[in-house]
């Protein structure tokens, strides 16, 4: 099926009607869902009528359909991409396999908790925005944030799905422990530690949807190359919405930018504590934010060296980034990567079996992809005739997972003693005044076409609405 059926107390694809244990089982899990976001979900923005989209189809030709709707009435629900006849098992020991339409016997651990994880992040990032609504720089920003919300909702409901479905009572229990844990509480944590980080101003939610949501675009891409076929066809129809999330995040940072250089050519100034006088963020804070954010994301892809990382991929069950793209024989079992390791004093590269170091392959595929974002960031400033660069940070520095783990390095790729670390981190990472300052600019303008003056108006519209629009109505 491509329809979705918003009959259904469950709007979905995949025949839930059909299953009545299942659908009893997510109808009972429903109301707790609904709970969650209730006490977790966006504060104060039960009432507001928000110009979202929401899924009609899942074909190619239009998915999305866009109207006024209040966020708690949503119609979060199962929808799977389009069924590929034939589709075979293309990378590792089972390559030339059916795909799974169950999952294997010997792999139900493995597959279980790489869709537990998966689906811990997507709750995760909404508790960590819960309060930005209180703070939005304009209407249109609003909206984008509340989008973002429910449709990192809607792919919580996407991973529930397959632990009710394929997981039995071990899936049910997982799913429910999806809602008990929560982003920073101390005695239930989100399982990976990026989501357990504050998302306190607007600055840092773009850095967030820009590197954070890109780690979600390269994660989804390698499971929608899963041998598991429902996975597969789950994670491609999530990734149509991961680009509006990253969209957001490039535009926003983007727009800052724009902001600042405007400012500081109209002024001519340069040094930070004058452009923070006139009411911007400076760019050496632009830059410390987008160090952090960075350094914490890539830890996201795990140790450098992962036999976890061998197996599933060996099993079938997760790809590399564009797996099919790649001009190779999908096995791996001779092939070498360079990764890190410090030796007499200095980082190098070794070679080590390229299915030990999957995790570091899909790191440097990340990495070349977010440089390109930076690229563009520095051609507006480029533009504005100003000389300062923004760069990505060495992918050793500020490491806390992974043989990086134990060393202090630079942003420029040196190894330095923690007397160097400490000496210097307030210029390489966002300092507790930083965070003051850009916590100060944030008051909520929420009047359709008005905007906080550090950062600029977005070019275009949603969905060809003008920027004017009145994206969320306040009841």
């Amino acid at each position: 099926m491509s329809t979705i059926d918003y009959a259904d107390k469950i709007p979905n694809n995949v025949n839930l009607s059909e299953d009545k244990t299942l659908q009893r089982a997510l109808e009972h899990w429903q109301p707790n869902y609904l709970q969650w976001w209730n006490d977790m979900g966006p504060d104060g923005s039960t009432n507001h009528d928000v110009y979202l989209r929401t899924a009609i189809n899942v074909t190619p030709e239009g998915w999305a359909n866009f109207g006024h709707v209040k966020m708690p009435d949503y119609r979060w629900g199962i929808f799977l991409a389009q069924s590929e006849e034939g589709r075979k098992v293309n990378f590792g020991e089972n390559k030339g396999m059916n795909a799974w339409q169950e999952v294997p016997g010997e792999h139900r651990a493995n597959l279980r908790r790489m869709i537990v994880t998966q689906g811990d992040t997507e709750p995760a990032s909404v508790e960590q925005q819960r309060h930005l609504g209180l703070t939005a720089p304009s209407n249109y920003d609003l909206r984008n944030l509340f989008q973002i919300n429910v449709e990192e909702g809607r792919h919580l409901w996407a991973m529930v799905y397959l632990l009710h479905k394929y997981f039995g009572r071990d899936g049910r229990e997982e799913a429910e422990a999806l809602l008990q844990r929560n982003s920073g509480d101390q005695d239930k944590p989100r399982i990976l530690e990026a989501f357990n980080e504050e998302t306190p101003d607007w600055l840092a939610f773009y850095m967030f949807t820009y590197f954070t949501d890109r780690d979600g675009k390269f994660q989804l891409n390698a499971l929608a190359e899963s041998g598991f076929d429902p996975l597969s066809r789950t994670c491609r129809f999530m990734l149509t919405e991961e680009a509006h999330h990253m969209f957001v995040g490039e535009s926003g940072i983007s727009r800052i930018i724009n902001r600042t250089c405007q400012v500081m050519k109209e002024f001519g100034i340069e040094d930070p504590e004058q452009v923070r006088a006139k009411g911007v963020i400076d760019l050496p804070t632009i830059q410390r934010y987008l160090n952090f954010h960075f350094s914490v994301t890539i830890d996201l892809f795990g140790a450098d060296q992962s036999s976890n990382a061998a197996a599933f991929y060996s099993a079938g069950l997760k790809g590399r980034y564009e797996e099919m793209k790649r001009d190779d024989d999908h096995l791996l079992k001779g092939g070498q990567y360079r990764i890190l390791e410090v030796s007499n004093g200095a980082l190098v590269e070794r070679e080590v079996p390229m299915l030990n170091a999957l995790n570091e392959l899909l790191r440097d595929d990340y990495i070349r992809d977010s440089v390109a974002g930076v690229a563009r960031w520095n051609r507006v400033i480029e533009k504005a005739g100003l000389s300062f660069r923004l760069v990505t940070p060495h992918k050793a520095f500020n490491r806390h997972i992974g043989a990086m783990s134990e060393f202090k390095i630079s942003p420029e790729g040196r190894l330095i003693s923690e007397t160097q670390w400490q000496a210097n981190v307030g210029n390489w990472l966002p300092s507790e005044a930083d965070r003051a300052y850009v916590a100060s600019l944030m008051g909520r303008v929420i009047e359709p076409g008005k905007i906080a003056g550090w950062i600029a108006p977005p070019p275009i519209g949603i969905n060809r609405q003008p920027i004017d629009y009145e994206y969320v109505r306040f009841n």
